[in-house]
């Protein structure tokens, strides 16, 4: 894979055995911040110049993904896997694609997550309270935070506790509803 996208121009950092491109990384950040910082907010190439020197390399890389001359197809979905993911925005293709990630989008734009903060919050410290009462004791932290995301999704789609109702079996039942109410 890495000679046929290096044949093509495209070339990205090097990779050594167990360590990846962490000398590379670390080398970067000591020569950027060995140099004097402008007086701006622009510090994106000090903090973090690996990712900076890198953007520019794959320019290529949102032009597949965005893909609006379909001239990067998805490989067909076996029926398997289909079942298993669904007909989502990873398996669709072409209109029904681009109006799923418009809805995407638009639920998931700053004024709305903005708006949602509070509930988020509130969920939060429920959460949080409940565990004051497990001092000292074990807790199962992964089926607290399914119950955390089921609560903090019911309360931002549909303004009711899930912890108090329990009206959805399964998290991903309430998904394109919030999608929905952001529209």
């Amino acid at each position: 894979m890495k000679d046929q996208l290096s044949s093509q121009g495209i070339k990205g950092p090097s990779y050594r055995f167990f360590h990846g491109s962490t000398k590379e990384i670390t080398n970067m950040k000591k020569e950027a911040m060995s140099r004097p910082m402008n007086l701006s907010h622009d510090i994106f190439s000090t903090i973090l110049p690996h990712v900076h020197s890198w953007v520019d390399k794959y320019e290529l890389i949102k032009e597949i993904m965005n893909n609006r001359d379909n001239n990067y197809p998805k490989p067909e979905t076996a029926p398997y896997t289909k079942k298993l993911l669904g007909d989502g925005l990873g398996t669709s293709e072409g209109a029904k694609w681009a109006k799923m990630r418009k809805l995407a989008n638009s639920a998931f734009n700053a004024e709305c997550l903005k708006n949602m903060i509070p509930s988020m919050i509130s969920s939060i410290e429920v959460m949080l309270e409940g565990w004051k009462h497990h001092e000292g004791k074990e807790i199962e932290v992964s089926e607290e935070f399914k119950l955390l995301t089921s609560e903090v999704i019911s309360r931002t789609a549909f303004g009711s506790s899930y912890l108090r109702e329990e009206h959805f079996s399964d998290v991903d039942e309430i998904g394109l509803d919030i999608i929905q109410k952001c529209l």
